[in-house]
């Protein structure tokens, strides 16, 4: 037996310039929620006919989940150093650190606690910090350091310098960061 959706069969651009307004979106913004470009959202807004295809969909979504969508926008970056705390190609914890005021300030993307970078923690410590990029690297005691260090160009053991060189990387798992500066 087939199964059968309330689906609009079209949107129209009146719908999406008022969805985009319920959201408090620009175009371009719009176009970055959706993974589209700002050419496609323009044409949509200035045609006269009807939209099909999955944005009738993706803008039903949005329309019914509008509250949801503070939870995916990326805070303004106010620290030095910025992590993104990635499984696969998904963020899952953005971290925002200043080391010389020990300050840090996360936001995580993801319900699911294993993906999160420090867990249940919503409010880590630099020490919590500094065990979490440690955990992302191998082991200070680790038989010929020296030699591992010569090869990541490094002069002395840092885990964040060899999270620079390797992004945190592990043959175990697929979580990664990146570093943004």
């Amino acid at each position: 037996m087939s199964k059968y959706f309330i689906t609009p069969e079209y949107t129209t651009a009146e719908e999406i310039k008022r969805v985009r307004g319920l959201l408090g979106i620009t175009q371009k913004e719009f176009a970055n929620l959706i993974c589209c470009s700002k050419l496609t959202v323009e044409r949509w807004e200035v045609s006269d006919g009807k939209i099909t295809g999955p944005i009738v969909l993706l803008l039903q979504m949005l329309e019914d989940q509008a509250d949801e969508i503070d939870k995916i926008v990326i805070p303004n970056k106010s620290l030095p150093i910025r992590l993104w705390y990635m499984y696969k190609n998904k963020k899952c914890t953005l971290i925002d650190i200043d080391e010389t005021k020990q300050i840090i300030k996360i936001k995580n993307f993801v319900d699911h606690l294993q993906f999160r970078a420090f867990g249940i923690n919503e409010n880590p410590s630099m020490k919590d910090y500094m065990e979490f990029l440690e955990s992302r690297v191998f082991a200070e005691s680790r038989d010929k350091l020296k030699l591992i260090l010569k090869d990541l160009d490094l002069p002395f053991y840092d885990p964040f310098l060899i999270i620079e060189k390797t992004q945190g990387r592990m043959a175990e798992d697929d979580f990664w960061i990146q570093i943004e500066r």
